[in-house]
């Protein structure tokens, strides 16, 4: 059986850390920056853990 190829678009956008999990960015944060105010910036900004019930996918499709 050959090996399982790296799903691209899915390894664009998530990030597994040393422990095993899966960080992902928060929506809403790639244009229109001048209608945000800046509590909604600072909210959105940075990563977080991907909720528990997606990771068996994602992590499939990461070849993990």
């Amino acid at each position: 059986m050959p090996k399982m190829k790296t799903h691209k678009g899915a390894a664009k956008r998530f990030k597994v850390t040393g422990s095993g999990k899966i960080l992902r960015e928060r929506a809403f944060m790639q244009h229109n920056f001048g209608t945000k105010s800046p509590k909604q910036k600072r909210r959105l900004s940075g990563e977080v853990e991907l909720a528990p019930g997606d990771g068996a996918r994602i992590k499939r499709l990461l070849g993990r």
